[in-house]
């Protein structure tokens, strides 16, 4: 197969990029870009120099290339932009931006500050939560695949929502991300004078992957709620812990909730239950398309916590875009994924 890239240069693009190129059923990776077209790509990213040095190809070559499927890695109301003419081509599209994931039209502009893509286009659109979405993702041509915070959000907490294991009102969800979250682009808000030694909370119940997250409860768990969601930014270069909170339902036990998670998750390779109270950390599923889950019951406060860890790059980006590819063109779903996580 022959995969094309759109915004390698962006941290989600060099894994994409690093991670396609090692697949077995990817025979050439072909990057494009819409700003930097006729750049050799070591120019713009020096750790793939010698490794990589064809030049950057513009966007109007795509469509004539004779690729298979194309990775969308561009910022969002980017994608909106030039995907919708691709849609119509003999190829399969992987957007890694926000611009397809939210079915309502006056939602997206709310929350994205942008006009969505063509409602047609976005209905068309399979939002790529590989777990929970595997048999629509195998029959779609456009995968809107998942933000970082809420594929760790969702693994960790759709079980026991679909299961009315808990109270959805009460749920809340507490997240902490590596800065490589923010992009490649640097701003004030990530420069190493204010993020080094620091820990700060941003975007205080305003962050866009609220609708996803609530959009994704009542479509996965049938489940129409509203949660408070917040994020915080850690001085660590990658990786995402989400700490969740809510009530418990009538007669539910520490045993129960295991046995929950257990016949949703034994059959997956890529999120690995733990044991009650384990305790979890970002590191070891550093550089891996992991999905670590814990829980602990408070029978005192009749609450649960539920940890989820993942990369914010690799299963909250790039890693589950290539599981996504799998599935859809019917290989094994972890080829090109079985890498261990980097430690230390």
């Amino acid at each position: 197969m022959r995969a094309g890239i759109i915004g390698v240069t962006g941290y989600g693009g060099m894994e994409l990029f690093r991670l396609l190129s090692a697949h077995t059923e990817i025979t050439e990776v072909v990057l494009y870009s819409s700003s930097k077209a006729g750049i050799e790509l070591s120019e713009e990213i020096q750790h793939l120099y010698h490794v990589h040095d064809q030049k950057l190809r513009s966007l109007k070559q795509l469509s004539s290339d004779g690729l298979d499927i194309v990775f969308s890695s561009a910022p969002s109301g980017v994608s909106s932009e030039f995907l919708p003419s691709l849609v119509d081509e003999n190829l399969k599209i992987i957007d890694l931006a926000g611009d397809f994931r939210i079915k309502d039209a006056d939602t997206y502009r709310a929350w994205y500050k942008k006009e969505p893509p063509p409602q047609s286009l976005v209905n068309q659109a399979v939002y790529g939560l590989t777990e929970w979405k595997r048999e629509e993702v195998q029959k779609g041509k456009l995968i809107a695949n998942p933000g970082c915070y809420p594929t760790a959000a969702l693994i960790g907490i759709l079980p026991l929502l679909k299961e009315k294991a808990i109270h959805p009102s009460s749920l809340v969800i507490d997240a902490k991300s590596g800065i490589s979250g923010a992009g490649a682009t640097p701003s004030k808000g990530t420069h190493f004078s204010q993020v080094n030694d620091s820990l700060g909370i941003y975007k205080i119940n305003q962050h866009q992957h609220i609708p996803e997250i609530e959009q994704s409860i009542q479509f996965c768990a049938d489940v129409d709620t509203k949660i408070t969601f917040n994020t915080h930014l850690v001085p660590m270069t990658r990786g995402i812990m989400t700490t969740m909170y809510a009530e418990l339902t009538d007669s539910v036990t520490p045993r129960s909730v295991k046995e929950i998670f257990e016949s949703y998750y034994d059959s997956e390779y890529f999120v690995r239950v733990h044991r009650e109270k384990a305790n979890l950390f970002t590191k070891q599923v550093y550089g891996s398309n992991f999905c670590d889950v814990t829980f602990a019951v408070d029978e005192r406060t009749n609450r649960i916590t539920v940890i989820s860890c993942i990369d914010n790059l690799l299963k909250g980006a790039a890693g589950q875009a290539v599981q996504n590819m799998n599935v859809m063109f019917g290989m094994e779903e972890t080829k090109g994924l079985k890498s261990s996580p980097m430690f230390p």
